[in-house]
């Protein structure tokens, strides 16, 4: 069987952020250019995790990564390979020449200028261009991309999202922030206050964003979607338990998700959570939450 031509972008591309997007974004022309179909490389657990046996928490799942990939960057296909001791021990070359050329019809690769890959990490951009102009293969090299004069990266952004700044990281990130989620049955809290809510929780491995209510759009499998005021923590008001959950109480909506996919995209943080003395005081400040984030995306337009 014929293998198909790929223009193929390397990295983890944790969150898919402005400099990601700048890999991305050139591997998609540069496959319009050949032809080919613009590919990205990724892996489905980080390999500093793997590596130092210290959970690295990640902005997004591989799914998201690649929802956000096709979305904002044209990438077509994600290559999502499983991060283990055979693929830690693999020889830099041999994985540009069985991995990404035998076996999946690499023809011109897009790197960073930071990527290090390959057994121990010794495979690195000044390698690779030399192996590709040995294998025929195109190579580009991207330069860090910067904003403010602070070099966009995962690990600043993962800061940013964990003390509640979503408006600087959705700004360093280029996007709002996603969590996808299948919906899960809570307390109906929300019918109770007057909107209906979805619940979503977060995988494991994942950053947990400041606990806080934010202003987020809830996009449905439809592709419809709507705004949602989303608080994230544990709900002190309703509950005595620990476990973190995203609740979004879905505005100028009136229906069941239960068991659909939704799409929580992140764009503000409006305020910490915090325990109300009453019910009806939890639903004065959502409905003023509510009008908060109505006011927030008027302004966005």
């Amino acid at each position: 069987m014929e293998i198909k031509k790929r223009v193929i972008a390397l990295g983890f591309f944790d969150g898919v952020h402005l400099g990601h997007g700048a890999l991305l974004s050139l591997c998609a022309q540069r496959a319009q250019e050949l032809g080919a179909i613009p590919s990205a490389f990724t892996f489905d657990a980080h390999p500093a995790s793997f590596i130092t046996g210290s959970p690295t928490p990640l902005l997004s799942t591989p799914t998201d990564r690649a929802g956000l990939m096709e979305r904002y960057y044209g990438i077509r296909e994600v290559i999502v390979a499983h991060y283990d001791q055979q693929m830690m021990k693999t020889p830099w070359r041999e994985f540009v020449t069985d991995f990404l050329l035998r076996n999946h019809g690499a023809i011109h690769l897009v790197v960073g200028h930071d990527f290090h890959f390959g057994y121990k990490g010794e495979g690195n951009p000044q390698r690779l261009q030399a192996l590709c102009r040995e294998l025929g293969l195109g190579c580009d090299v991207v330069p860090k991309v910067e904003l403010e004069g602070i070099t966009i990266s995962s690990t600043y952004i993962r800061t940013l999202i964990a003390q509640g700044e979503m408006d600087r990281a959705v700004q360093f990130l280029g996007h709002p922030h996603v969590l996808t989620g299948t919906v899960a049955h809570g307390k109906r809290l929300g019918s109770s206050l007057g909107f209906p809510t979805v619940n979503l929780h977060f995988p494991s491995g994942l950053l947990i964003p400041a606990h806080g209510v934010y202003a987020t759009q809830a996009v449905f499998s439809s592709g419809d979607s709507r705004p949602a005021v989303t608080n994230v923590g544990i709900r002190p008001t309703v509950s005595d338990g620990s476990n973190v959950t995203a609740e979004g109480f879905l505005l100028d909506f009136d229906g069941d998700l239960y068991g659909q996919d939704v799409r929580m995209e992140f764009h503000h943080f409006l305020r910490p959570e915090q325990k109300f003395r009453s019910l009806d005081a939890l639903r004065a400040e959502v409905m003023k939450n509510a009008q908060q984030t109505r006011d927030y995306f008027a302004a966005q337009k």
